[in-house]
């Protein structure tokens, strides 16, 4: 049996984080810095949810997270690379860890299970809805296909 923080997580973010490549590949290098009113350009936001896949990630996996390159492309290709490295052995036991971390300003020591579904998940799906949100505001024509790789909707009639 795989391990469940394994499944709720790995393939979770490699497919979300496979989205967002293909979001900034359509948007252009232009609007990842866009500024935005109240936030992060959209290139910071995909670059924050890269980060929160593998702090959550490796910790679940016993694994020390890696610095990552400071550049989107290659943070997000040294993310689903190493992400895709990890096996679901690693995680075997994980659901019995405590994990303890900084949110902001706040310490936290949470069970694996709240650590990724109440507040690593949640964080990376945020980042990247907000790098979603952030493409669409810059003119970007993205939708919900765009964002979940799932859905699809006839083309708009003229």
């Amino acid at each position: 049996m795989v391990p469940p923080l394994y499944t709720a997580s790995v393939p979770v973010f490699r497919h979300y984080l496979g989205q967002a490549m293909r979001m900034i590949e359509k948007a252009g290098p232009e609007a990842m810095v866009a500024p935005v009113a109240d936030g992060f350009p959209a290139g910071q936001q995909f670059a924050t949810a890269a980060s929160f896949a593998l702090r959550v990630a490796c910790p679940l996996a016993g694994r020390e997270v890696p610095d990552l390159p400071s550049a989107l492309a290659p943070r997000l290709a040294v993310v689903r690379a190493t992400l895709g490295a990890m096996r679901p052995d690693e995680f075997r036991g994980a659901e019995l860890l405590r994990i303890q971390h900084r949110a902001g300003m706040a310490d936290l020591d949470q069970s694996a299970n709240d650590f990724l579904h109440l507040y690593g998940m949640p964080n990376f799906i945020f980042h990247l809805t907000m790098g979603y949100s952030a493409l669409r505001a810059a003119g970007v024509a993205l939708g919900k296909a765009d964002f979940d790789g799932f859905h699809s909707y006839p083309a708009p009639s003229q």
